[in-house]
C-alpha cells in the first residue's frame, strides 16, 4: 500500500460514515456519476463543433463495445436470456435518427455534445412514455439508460455498472442500486464507499458477501473525492481517508496484516461445530443471492443455506422466468449443498425493487406496500409458479420454503393453499417433489411477531428478518443515513419482540432462526443465543467470527447477558454490555466492529 507519487502531497483529510463491510482498502478512487445530467452546459463555437460530433461517435463506439461485453459476460454467468435485456440499449446505440438527431442538434444549437443528447434523449423518452403501446412505454427507460452512459463516457467516469471497471480501485458513488452491484468483482472493486446507505442497505449486503470492505452514510464524499485522489477506507470503523499521509498508510498497513493473521486463525475453525464451550448447539448457515455463493458456503463450512433470495431471477431479465429456469437452479444450489438444508424465499420483490416491465403503479410508501407475499398472492401465476419449481427442487429432501414480509395469519393460510394446489397439479402430472416439505415464515413485521404463537400453529419454523424488522418497529427508514442514528437492534421493543417470537415457537414446537445482519454481528451473537436462537444465518464472510464467539461462549454467559438486556431501558446500555462481553471473549474480533 503506497501512496501515489505528487509533486506537491495533496492534504489528508478523514470522513466517517457507516461501517458497513469490515476491512481495509486503498487504492485509487474511481467515482462514479450520479446521473445523466452531471456536465456543465456551455456554448460551442462553429470551429469546435466537429470535434464535439467527434467526441460523440467515439463515445457510441465505446458505449456499444461495453454493452456488447457486459452482455456476454450475463450470458455467461446466468444465461442467454437474461442478456438479451440489453439488445433494447444495442438498438438505441444504434438507432441512427437519434445519432444524427443528436449531430443535428450540435449543428444547430452550438452547445457541447453532453447538453445536446441529453435534450435529445429527454424529448424521445418522454413521447415514447406517452404512446398507447406498453413495449414502446417501457423503451422510455432505456433511452435514459443509455444517453447516461454515452455521457458517462463523454466524462470519462465510470459508466454505471460495475461491470466496467478495468483496475483494482476503491469506488465512490452517490449510491449504488442492485443493478450497479450485479456483476461487482473484488478482484477489481476493492472497496466502496458512498453518500448514503445503512449497514442493511443493499449495498452493504453485497459487500459483505463479496468480502468487500465499504463505509455507507457518508453524506458527501462524492463530491469531496476526485479520480486523482488516493484513499484509505476502513470498513470496520466506518473511515475514509483521502490522500492518505505515509504515516498513515504504514499504521493501517499494520492493521491490515493484523487482521490477516486473525483471520487465517478463524479460518481453522472450518471443520467445528458452531457450539458453546458447554455444549449448547447453533445451527450456523449462511445468506445467499446467486448460485455462485454457493462456493463461499462450502468454503466457509456453513450448514447449508438459511436464506436463498431468489429475486436475482427475475431483477436480470426482461420478462419472468418460467418453471424450468427456476427449478434448474433452486435444484443445482440444494445438489451442491446437500445434505445441508436449503431455505428458499419465496418472491420478495417490491419497494425498490420492481420490475421495469411490471406495470406497478407508483406508492407513495412502496416499502409498506405492494411487496412481497402480499404481491405474490395478488399475482397467482407468478406465484404458483415458482411454487412449482420449489417443490420441484424439493426431491432433493434438503430443501425447505419461506414466505417473506408476513403480516396477518390470513396471508399464510393463503399461501398454503396456493402451495397445495400446486402440489396438487404436480402430483396429476406426475412429478416427484418432497410430501413432507417444512414451510416456514418470516417474522419481519411488529404483527407478525405479536401473534407468533397464532402463526406458529401452521408453520414449521419461524425465520427473523431483523433488518425490516427493526425498521418497521421503530419507523425508521434503514437506508437514511440522516436518521441511521435511531436504527437500534438492541433497543428494548425489538428485544422483547425477538424474545417473543423465540418463545411462542418453541412453546409450539417451531424452530426459530434469525437471517437479518443482527444474526452477523459478532457483538449481539451471545445476546442472540441467550434469547434462544436455534439457527443463525449470515453473510458467508462473516460465519468464522461468528463461530468464533460462540465457540468462546459459556451458555450461561450469555442467559445472563439476555436477563441483563430484559430489563435495561435503553438499547445503548444493552449494545455497551454486548461488547464488554465480546471483549472479554473474543477480544481480537473488535478489531472487525465499528
Amino acid at each position: 500500500m503506497a501512496q501515489s507519487e505528487s509533486s506537491s502531497p495533496k492534504k489528508e483529510v478523514i470522513l466517517r460514515g457507516v461501517g458497513a463491510s469490515p476491512g481495509v482498502a486503498v487504492g485509487p478512487a474511481l467515482l462514479m456519476a450520479v446521473d445523466e445530467k452531471c456536465f456543465v452546459e456551455r456554448e460551442i463555437s462553429a470551429d469546435e463543433v466537429a470535434g464535439e460530433i467527434a467526441r460523440f461517435e467515439e463515445a457510441l463506439i465505446k458505449t456499444r463495445r461495453q454493452l456488447h461485453e457486459i452482455q456476454e459476460r450475463v450470458s455467461s454467468a446466468i444465461g442467454q436470456s437474461s442478456a438479451s435485456i440489453f439488445d433494447a440499449h444495442l438498438l438505441v446505440v444504434d438507432d441512427r435518427s437519434f445519432v444524427e438527431e443528436v449531430i443535428r442538434g450540435l449543428e444547430e444549437e452550438h452547445r457541447n455534445v453532453e447538453a445536446v443528447l441529453y435534450g435529445v434523449a429527454e424529448r424521445y423518452a418522454r413521447a415514447l412514455s406517452q404512446v398507447d403501446d406498453d413495449y414502446l412505454r417501457e423503451r422510455a427507460a432505456d433511452v435514459r439508460d443509455v444517453a447516461r452512459r454515452i455521457v458517462r463516457n463523454l466524462a470519462g467516469v465510470s459508466p454505471g455498472g460495475l461491470d466496467a471497471v478495468e483496475k483494482p480501485c476503491v469506488v465512490i458513488a452517490h449510491d449504488l442500486a442492485p443493478s450497479d452491484t450485479a456483476t461487482m468483482s473484488k478482484d477489481k472493486v476493492v472497496g466502496l464507499a458512498t453518500d448514503l446507505g445503512s449497514r442493511t442497505s443493499h449495498t452493504a449486503i453485497m459487500a459483505r458477501a463479496l468480502e468487500i470492505p465499504a463505509v455507507v452514510g457518508l453524506h458527501d464524499v462524492s463530491v469531496r473525492v476526485t479520480q486523482s485522489d488516493q484513499v484509505l477506507l476502513d470498513g470496520s470503523k466506518g473511515i475514509l481517508i483521502i490522500n492518505p499521509t505515509p504515516e498513515r498508510l504504514a499504521q493501517y498497513n499494520r492493521t491490515v496484516e493484523k487482521q490477516r493473521s486473525i483471520r487465517m486463525e478463524l479460518a481453522r475453525l472450518k471443520e467445528e461445530p458452531a457450539a458453546t464451550l458447554d455444549g449448547r448447539r447453533v445451527v450456523l448457515s449462511a445468506n445467499i443471492e446467486l448460485p455462485s455463493d454457493v462456493d463461499a458456503v462450502l468454503e466457509v463450512g456453513a450448514e447449508g443455506a438459511g436464506l436463498f433470495r431468489t429475486e436475482f431471477l427475475y431483477l436480470t431479465r426482461d420478462s419472468w422466468p418460467d418453471e424450468d429456469t427456476q427449478a434448474d437452479v433452486y435444484e443445482e444450489v440444494a445438489r451442491r449443498l446437500a445434505p445441508a438444508p436449503v431455505i428458499i424465499r419465496t418472491l420478495d420483490l417490491g419497494g425498490d425493487k420492481f420490475l421495469s416491465h411490471m406495470k406497478v403503479p407508483a406508492e407513495e410508501n412502496p416499502f409498506m406496500g405492494w411487496r412481497a407475499i402480499r404481491f405474490c398472492l395478488a399475482q397467482p401465476d407468478i406465484f404458483m409458479t415458482q411454487l412449482r419449481a420449489i417443490l420441484r427442487a424439493s426431491r432433493r429432501r434438503n430443501v425447505k420454503l419461506m414466505y417473506p414480509m408476513v403480516s396477518t395469519l390470513d396471508e399464510v393460510v393463503r399461501a398454503n393453499a396456493f402451495l397445495e394446489q400446486a402440489k396438487n397439479e404436480l402430483r396429476e402430472k406426475g412429478i416427484e417433489f418432497n410430501e413432507d416439505l417444512e414451510v416456514g415464515i418470516m417474522i419481519e413485521v411488529p404483527s407478525a411477531a405479536l401473534i407468533a404463537d397464532v402463526l406458529a400453529e401452521h408453520v414449521a419454523f419461524f425465520s427473523l428478518g431483523t433488518n425490516d424488522l427493526v425498521q418497521y418497529t421503530l419507523a425508521v427508514d434503514r437506508v437514511n443515513e440522516r436518521v441511521a442514528y435511531l436504527y437500534e437492534p438492541t433497543h428494548p421493543a425489538i428485544l422483547k419482540l425477538i424474545n417473543n417470537t423465540i418463545r411462542a415457537g418453541h412453546d409450539h414446537g417451531v424452530w426459530v432462526g434469525i437471517c437479518g445482519e443482527m444474526a452477523g454481528n459478532p457483538l449481539m451473537v451471545p445476546l442472540l443465543v441467550g434469547l434462544g436462537i436455534d439457527e443463525l444465518s449470515v453473510s458467508p464472510s462473516m460465519v468464522p467470527m461468528v463461530k468464533r464467539v460462540i465457540r468462546s461462549l459459556q451458555f450461561e454467559q450469555a442467559e445472563k447477558l439476555k436477563e441483563e438486556a430484559l430489563k435495561a431501558d435503553s438499547g445503548l446500555a444493552v449494545a455497551e454490555r454486548c461488547r464488554e462481553l465480546l471483549a472479554d471473549i473474543a477480544p481480537e474480533l473488535l478489531e472487525f466492529v465499528a
